[in-house]
């Protein structure tokens, strides 16, 4: 039985994919139980790989080290791409206060890292070392060992006081969300139901519109456009007479006919003031006459449109028939002229069942074409996120240059590639399933390295004393997080799983975004992580360094 004991113990490449595989299937099994409830979900595997550590199976360090790395890589890249085309409107609608919350998160870390050294008499590199690891920011810990390396100094708990502090935090950061729920009674199911019709505020809204406006008695519809400039598209008319038609840009409007309009929620009610009253949905039928009118979702497949403007297309008069909105990913758009098309973009189109069908064969629809996988983008799109995580960034009085790190630098290129790769005829589609496969694999792999690399001295740094740090580093993960979000919800009454992503992205912490997207099925956590996380990211590299600096 030698040689299976060999295959476990020995230190190659072949036993550290063995123990990773072991850590992440044993962990995502234990993952599916609850208890009240509440379940660790993919975290389990973090603490797997601390107990076979512990047990004696260390797994090879330059693997690991690997390891860890890509896979935090694949997983912000796949955020990235799922939260890209809505993260500057994110950024528009509360990005700035999502922005200066997460920053009075770090702010407080910091105070409260520094006042708990100074009254327990603890050197500030050891408390540096227990903030990255509360703060659950491994780039933290790597930049505040590269400054004392720089500087001729070392620290011999630095490591070690990350690994004791990392475990509970990473509960402790799923935990003050529960606590939130307590304190605030909030009703999860409730909250993702406002979650989900919030989700986007520029999601297009349907309205059955009687004209009543005397003074658009024999207006055109473009006349329309040029009184009201938000983009909106009329998809159908109803004449005073009953009959149905597919308006063109020159169909003029009378008092008594029924138009059938799409524009953006928050305009709602401009709309009806400029046009008349609004109908029920159901005190008009839009049954289609048969064999006239009808309205079908195309999906745009060919690689040739990535990027067109649907203006330039000319669909609506070649082929006589009206686009009303488009659906990218969970938003929906209105379809207006300047709108650029994506592979994977349904657009909704009224028309003949004969002109549907000519638009189809332009846009594609061709579901097949979308199951190829374009790979070019995704490792081209990492490749230049490693570069730009590598930038030395420079600030007047700080003596070593400070950098986004690999996955900062990957999210922000994904965020980047998906919103505006389109422009450049960049295919940057990605099916939901294969999206997840990426992200889940990516954190899959991060919490196996480090709970392989963090469980062999980790109950010896306990016993030594070391359990104080986790006292210490519990205070500095929950004290911050708890007055910011009690402060979120209570003062700027922000939505729970707004919270629970920015709390998440304040500490760059993907194992409370994948606990955060198990528990919602709005991508709301998400856009909230993703949109506080590039400055987060910066703030607790610099902070690290900073307090290294003030520790010299």
């Amino acid at each position: 039985m030698d040689w299976l004991k060999s295959i476990f113990l020995t230190q190659n490449v072949a036993q550290s994919i063995l123990l990773i595989a072991l850590t992440i299937s044993l962990g995502l099994y234990l993952g599916k139980f609850k208890i009240k409830g509440i379940s660790l979900g993919i975290t389990w595997i973090l603490f797997v790989g601390i107990i076979l550590s512990h047990f004696g199976f260390i797994a090879d360090a330059g693997v690991m080290s690997f390891v860890k790395d890509f896979g935090l890589i694949l997983f912000v890249y796949a955020i990235g791409l799922q939260v890209g085309p809505s993260f500057f409107s994110s950024l528009r609608k509360g990005g700035l206060k999502l922005n200066m919350l997460a920053t009075l998160v770090i702010l407080l870390g910091c105070v409260v890292t520094i006042v708990i050294g100074y009254v327990t008499n603890t050197d500030l590199a050891t408390m540096t070392g227990i903030m990255a690891g509360a703060v659950t920011n491994t780039p933290a810990l790597g930049a505040a060992q590269q400054t004392l390396t720089d500087a001729g100094k070392e620290s011999n708990f630095l490591s070690s006081a990350y690994a004791v502090a990392y475990p509970l935090a990473v509960l402790s950061i799923i935990f003050v969300p529960m606590l939130l729920k307590v304190i605030f009674r909030i009703n999860p199911k409730k909250e993702e139901e406002i979650a989900l019709k919030n989700a986007n505020t520029d999601n297009p809204s349907s309205m059955s519109i009687l004209v009543t406006n005397k003074g658009l008695e024999g207006k055109s519809l473009q006349t329309l456009h040029s009184i009201y400039k938000t983009p909106f598209v009329v998809s159908r008319i109803k004449r005073k007479n009953g009959l149905l038609e597919r308006p063109t840009k020159d169909s003029t409007l009378g008092v008594g006919d029924i138009v059938r309009m799409v524009t953006l929620k928050e305009h709602e009610q401009e709309v009806i003031l400029l046009i008349g009253e609004l109908l029920k949905t159901e005190e008009i039928q839009w049954d289609m006459e048969q064999g006239k009118l009808g309205a079908k979702r195309i999906v745009v497949t060919k690689k040739e449109i990535q990027g067109r403007r649907l203006g330039e297309l000319h669909l609506g008069s070649l082929y006589n028939v009206t686009l009303v909105r488009v659906k990218r990913g969970g938003t929906e758009l209105v379809a207006s002229a300047d709108l650029q098309l994506q592979l994977g973009d349904r657009v909704v189109v009224v028309g003949s069942e004969e002109d549907i069908q000519k638009v189809a064969n332009v846009l594609g629809n061709s579901l097949k074409r979308l199951e190829v996988p374009n790979l070019i983008p995704i490792f081209m799109g990492i490749f230049l996120g490693v570069i730009v995580g590598l930038i030395p960034i420079k600030f007047p009085g700080i003596p070593q240059p400070i950098k986004l790190g690999l996955a900062g630098g990957s999210l922000i290129v994904a965020i980047l590639i998906s919103r505006f790769g389109p422009l450049y005829k960049v295919v940057t589609y990605t099916t939901t399933s294969a999206n997840m496969m990426i992200r889940d694999i990516g954190i899959a792999l991060f919490l196996s390295a480090v709970g392989l690399t963090a469980g062999e001295n980790f109950v010896d740094v306990i016993i030594s004393g070391g359990y104080w740090w986790v006292v210490y580093g519990l205070i500095i993960t929950v004290v911050p997080i708890l007055i910011v979000a009690i402060l979120a919800r209570a003062v700027f009454k922000l939505p729970y799983y707004t919270i629970v992503g920015m709390v998440a992205g304040s500490h760059t912490d993907p194992p409370a975004l994948a606990f955060a997207n198990e528990s919602s099925q709005t991508d709301q956590p998400a856009v909230s992580y993703a949109t506080v996380y590039p400055l987060s990211m910066f703030l607790r590299i610099f902070s690290a360094q900073l307090l290294i600096l003030i520790s010299l």
